[in-house]
């Protein structure tokens, strides 16, 4: 899986986009630079996918469409596609440096060796996406069949059927199904992919401020990849990443628009294809974008058609091919009605609801949440350098020192290269450029917290790329010794800030969600399931059991008490048990201290981080259910009472208690004060920031095998010892949830009754990607392996309930009597 989703999907992915450029650039009349083939087929690819959605019944088909427009590309383009190949093997930059961009935008990813992505406990809008990305391919944009009583459809219903964009979505779906890979594992090489498509328009940027060969190169890898944007593709931000190469299209359009601006109307498909991709990807927000891009070209047809009018340019104007024809006013209206008439047809999924998708807008720039985001970002940011592990975060110390010394470098070369660009008459780059800062600034006005953000992101690469044209001036002026230096600065800023973010990010627990996933295949279709963990990727790899999570942003109606708010504990004492008769499955996590399901369920499948409950045949609801668990035997001993009074009558029914198993627990409080030096307090346990061991003593009452069990959250792999002797490591499990205590997977060993010296010991750090990710140690359990392990289910008479209260029982039951 490894191999397929990081390598062969992304090749996959490449042909089919090139295929694509290679059709829409044979119909535009083949004008577009082979650098812009990977964005602007990539462009064709959402709208053909939008497209095929749309119509539902061709939903299933959409990967078998992006093959047939990919082969009728080659072979429509098959001479230019041999010419393109031998201008590539005269310029070996430009092949390696879309591999080189992937590389590095994957780089957690390749460096875990596993399938994983690395916006966990960052941002759960991923879970979303992947959630859609299925669904579109599976039932295109059709909502009518929803569930809405459980957290699946509810899901579904609130993005994607009020108008959400989904752009990113189908292209990502489409591409994945093809090779019969999990959205999950897809997702990430997915957007590292798209993020690697931006190197070719930042590539003839850098090109048309005097940047070539070696020089372009960096400059278009630090353009594509600079501190904010690596932070958002981190974090599987996925629209926009999807939005900025598409966006720097259009800056090249605009920067190259002698190529195609007076060859006829042809030339508008690929603009108005990359505004129609836009659209479908961010939704209508991104008009202003193509706004700004589009009122450059307009200028500059003006400016042309003002200019031939009184007879001042008597020959095409320079950079044009000698057969292309002057502008005209009837050409350039010709021009206008293709586009535009490309951009109805490519967005119709969008604007047959843009109601819809002026209100999503609206929502988002307006909303008050600022999601994962402690404070607003800081300005400074657009120059992407960030000498931080986290892009949410403010350095401290040298580091910010450091940060602010490298930024004001880079604003004095986008100074120096904003004038040089107006002084050397490159207006419509100068143009394009200022309004992309005057949207920024305001939409910064305007907007919130979350939406600003955004913003900011996708204007750092343009910011970045204005710095790179300083050097270029200073390259060409008498100070070019100094443009080596700063050149190297911006670069090392970038890639250092790069280098801390991948350091400390969090990559998804690959074992846990490939054990979610086999439940979904043993279990499929008999649902509706109860899921009691917090964890919204679940609603992916359970979507064929119509899984409901009281505990979800979107809980089902008849769980909506059965937790303290989303992300917060599930209680299944808090649901009635004619609500809870709605499920055959519940899905719980493994956990020693979890309390069983009630006695209408019995186990039927157990894997190493989660237990399948089914409702047993013909069981009736418990008429009573009582929790005992927690609390004091004067409270378990009358209530005990209680319910032996009215269970005394054989009629009436049949009482039964579950028994919590056998715990030893090793006190986290006392873990608090024998911590190594550099491991600090926090109110769940305690944060492993630094290499160390900790060693703790435990007792044992009996011989036998034991279950070693942890909670918190693991990116670091720790050594585990007891007495001396490793029973193994453990890491890379993390729950994503600071509400609910996670449970890594039990170590097992066998061990003799008596004291014990256990050490935990977090080792020296290295280049694995998560080194300074989440180190969070809240309890250490032991229980004993197998079935002594696990609650018991009891039948029990009622005169003998009372002796149950020493046993450490979880809740009684009065079951009626079938």
């Amino acid at each position: 899986m490894f191999v397929l989703t990081t390598l062969v999907f992304p090749v996959v992915l490449a042909l089919l986009c090139v295929g694509a450029a290679l059709l829409v650039d044979r119909v535009s009349g083949g004008f577009l630079p082979a650098m812009l083939f990977p964005a602007v087929g990539a462009a064709a690819l959402i709208v053909v996918s939008q497209l095929s959605t749309y119509v539902a019944p061709l939903a299933l088909a959409t990967p078998y469409v992006f093959v047939a427009v990919a082969l009728a590309g080659v072979l429509l383009g098959w001479g230019r596609l041999r010419a393109i190949a031998g201008t590539w093997r005269a310029s070996p930059w430009q092949l390696i440096l879309f591999p080189l961009a992937y590389v590095l935008a994957l780089a957690p990813v390749l460096g875990a060796g596993r399938p994983t992505f690395s916006s966990y406990m960052a941002l759960a809008d991923s879970a979303v996406h992947m959630l859609g990305a299925d669904f579109l391919i599976r039932h295109g944009q059709d909502y009518s069949q929803l569930d809405l009583h459980n957290s699946y459809g509810a899901f579904i219903h609130a993005y994607y059927d009020s108008s959400y964009p989904s752009g990113a979505d189908t292209l990502l779906g489409g591409g994945a199904r093809l090779l019969g890979l999990p959205s999950i594992w897809a997702f990430q090489p997915f957007t590292a992919f798209v993020l690697a498509t931006a190197i070719g328009p930042a590539w003839v940027l850098a090109r048309r401020v005097g940047l070539e060969r070696a020089w372009g190169a960096l400059a278009a890898l630090t353009i594509t990849l600079p501190a904010l944007v690596y932070g958002y593709e981190l974090i599987g931000s996925i629209k926009e990443i999807v939005a900025l190469p598409l966006i720097l299209t259009l800056g090249a359009l605009v920067v190259e628009h002698r190529r195609w601006l007076w060859r006829g109307a042809r030339g508008a498909i690929p603009f108005a294809l990359t505004v129609a991709a836009g659209v479908g990807a961010l939704g209508v927000a991104f008009g202003a974008w193509a706004l700004a891009a589009a009122l450059v070209l307009a200028t500059v047809a003006l400016i042309q058609l003002a200019s031939e009018r009184r007879g001042r340019e008597g020959a095409a104007p320079a950079g044009v091919d000698t057969g292309s024809a002057l502008l005209r006013p009837r050409s350039l209206v010709a021009l206008l009605g293709l586009g535009l008439l490309i951009l109805l047809v490519a967005a119709w999924p969008t604007w047959a609801d843009v109601s819809g998708s002026v209100h999503v807008a609206q929502a988002i720039a307006s909303t008050s949440n600022p999601g994962n985001l402690h404070s607003s970002l800081r300005p400074s940011q657009l120059f992407g350098i960030w000498l931080g592990g986290n892009y949410k975060l403010v350095p401290t110390g040298l580091a910010l020192t450091l940060t602010y010394v490298l930024v004001a470098f880079a604003l004095a070369l986008a100074i120096l290269g904003f004038g040089n660009a107006v002084r050397s008459g490159w207006y419509a780059f100068a143009g394009w450029f200022a309004l992309m800062l005057v949207l920024w600034l305001v939409l910064a006005s305007y907007a919130t917290t979350w939406a600003d953000a955004k913003t900011l992101m996708l204007t750092s690469p343009v910011v970045v790329l204005m710095a790179w044209a300083g050097i270029a001036a200073l390259r060409a002026s008498p100070l070019r010794l100094g443009a080596p230096l700063l050149a190297f600065l911006l670069v090392g800023g970038v890639c250092v800030s790069d280098a801390l973010q991948y350091h400390e990010s969090n990559l998804a627990p690959t074992a846990r969600y490939d054990e979610l996933s086999s439940i979904d295949k043993r279990f499929a279709g008999r649902g509706p399931a109860l899921f009691t963990d917090f964890d919204e990727y679940a609603l992916y790899e359970l979507r064929d059991l119509d899984v409901g999570g009281p505990d979800f942003a979107y809980p089902a109606p008849p769980l909506l008490h059965a937790s303290s708010g989303y992300g917060r504990p599930v209680t299944l004492e808090r649901v009635s048990p004619a609500a809870l008769a709605a499920y055959p499955l519940i899905v719980t996590r493994r956990d020693p201290t979890a309390v069983r399901p009630p006695a209408a369920y019995r186990l039927l499948w157990q894997g190493t981080y989660y237990q399948a409950w089914g409702r047993r045949t013909g069981a009736r609801p418990a008429t009573v259910h009582v929790a005992l668990s927690g609390l004091p035997r004067a409270r378990c001993l009358a209530l005990a009472k209680r319910l032996g009074g009215w269970a005394r009558d054989s009629r009436v029914g049949r009482l039964f208690v579950a028994l919590a198993p056998q715990l030893v627990n090793v006190s986290t409080p006392r873990l608090r004060f024998i911590r190594p030096p550099g491991w600090a307090r926090s109110r769940s346990g305690i944060l492993m920031r630094r290499p160390g061991t900790l060693r703790v003593a435990f007792r044992l009452p009996h011989t036998g095998a034991w279950q070693l069990w942890l909670k918190g959250d693991v990116m670091r792999s720790l050594r585990i010892a007891v007495d001396g002797r490793s029973l193994g490591s453990l890491g890379a499990q993390l729950g994503g949830n600071s509400l609910v205590l996670n449970t890594l997977s039990p170590l097992t060993a066998r061990l003799s009754s008596g004291p014990h010296a256990l050490t935990i010991t977090r080792p020296a750090a290295d280049l694995e990607p998560g080194d300074g990710g989440a180190a969070l140690l809240s309890a250490i359990l032991l229980t004993p392996a197998g079935p002594a392990g696990e609650p018991t289910l009891r039948t029990v008479s009622p005169t003998r309930l009372r002796t149950l209260c020493s046993r450490s029982p979880q809740w009684v039951e009065l079951v009626p009597r079938q």
